[in-house]
């Protein structure tokens, strides 16, 4: 009786959970894969290369909050401003820094002057 009971809990246990895995959400039929990624780019503005130029100067945002240092490169505060404002809002919290520090980096991109693009 005692191997019954844990066989029904585990077919049960397993029948709930393969349920749950299973459930797909629905989503807005105007909302593409490609849309969520911005795959379809917004003139003058490219959410993926800017992901990749944070990346590179991930040393400068450390030492920005490490050793208090007040200077990010060009690059670095284009891709920030970039990706806050046209891309993903989020997407610094995504990649670990808290809210306060991806605030403190937004309000000091936007507080430096833009240099201007070159062709």
């Amino acid at each position: 009786m005692n191997s019954t009971f844990k066989i029904v809990a585990i077919a049960l246990l397993l029948r709930f959970a393969t349920s749950n895995s299973c459930t797909a959400r629905m989503l807005d039929s105007k909302s593409t894969l490609s849309a969520r990624l911005k795959l379809e780019e917004v003139a003058g503005s490219n959410c993926w290369e800017s992901l990749f130029q944070l990346q590179s100067c991930t040393s400068e945002v450390v030492l920005f909050f490490l050793n208090g240092e007040t200077y990010l490169g060009p690059g670095c505060c284009r891709a920030i401003r970039i990706i806050q404002h046209d891309c993903w809002p989020a997407m610094l919290g995504s990649l670990g820094f808290t809210t306060h520090e991806a605030d403190i980096l937004r309000g000091y991109c936007d507080a430096v002057p833009a240099p201007p693009l070159t062709t």
